[in-house]
């Protein structure tokens, strides 16, 4: 096909006479070999045409070498950009995980907190009704032996008492004072009967 340019601007034998020929003869019409040879010309120039379009065809896949090697750069931007984004998304999901773990963390430290203290409450109460129980059947067991022991006292104290009175006696009386006496009345308990005494005392008179 690279030939056939060449071969096309060479003149060839037929066009050589035809130029060779008196001017007189182009008025004359074409002859049937003349009609081949313009028919040939034309295949040949069809060809020319199509190798040049063919060339064409030809220079972009050349071109598109360096349009590969751009798109082969541009993949690797976009497959960072996507690798920092999912690197990213993941950051942020990590960050969230943490954050709801260290709330739950702080939630459960305060349940467990509040349910010791609860406990601790709980157990004190139990302790101190459990000591007041103690003391008040303490108090109750002393007092009640102390009621039991006043009982006896009280008991023995009147029989005793009543032995007394029986065996010394006592004695009870009264006085009475005039302007120049004195009135006096006893009256002896022993044990076997009652003895009353009366005198009168006359009392000094100054002058």
């Amino acid at each position: 096909e690279k030939d056939q340019p060449q071969n096309i601007n060479e003149p060839t034998e037929d066009e050589s006479q035809q130029k060779e020929e008196p001017t007189s003869l182009s008025s004359v019409p074409l002859t049937s070999e003349n009609n081949v040879e313009a028919e040939d010309v034309n295949t040949v120039e069809t060809q020319t045409v199509d190798g040049a379009d063919k060339k064409a065809r030809q220079i972009p896949r050349n071109q598109n070498k360096p349009s590969t090697s751009n798109n082969q750069e541009v993949i690797k931007i976009q497959a960072w950009w996507r690798g920092t984004l999912v690197r990213r998304t993941l950051l942020h999901a990590v960050i969230r995980a943490l954050i709801i773990q260290r709330w739950w963390k702080h939630i459960l430290t305060k349940l467990m907190e509040r349910r010791r203290r609860t406990a601790l409450e709980t157990f004190t109460r139990k302790e101190w009704a459990a000591v007041k129980l103690q003391s008040w059947v303490r108090m109750w067991r002393i007092r009640r032996r102390y009621c039991r022991l006043l009982n006896a006292v009280r008991i023995i104290q009147a029989y005793w008492r009543c032995h007394s009175c029986a065996s010394q006696g006592f004695i009870k009386g009264q006085y009475r004072v005039t302007a120049n006496q004195l009135h006096l009345e006893l009256e002896i308990l022993l044990g076997s009967g009652p003895c009353i005494v009366t005198e009168c005392i006359p009392l000094p008179i100054k002058q």
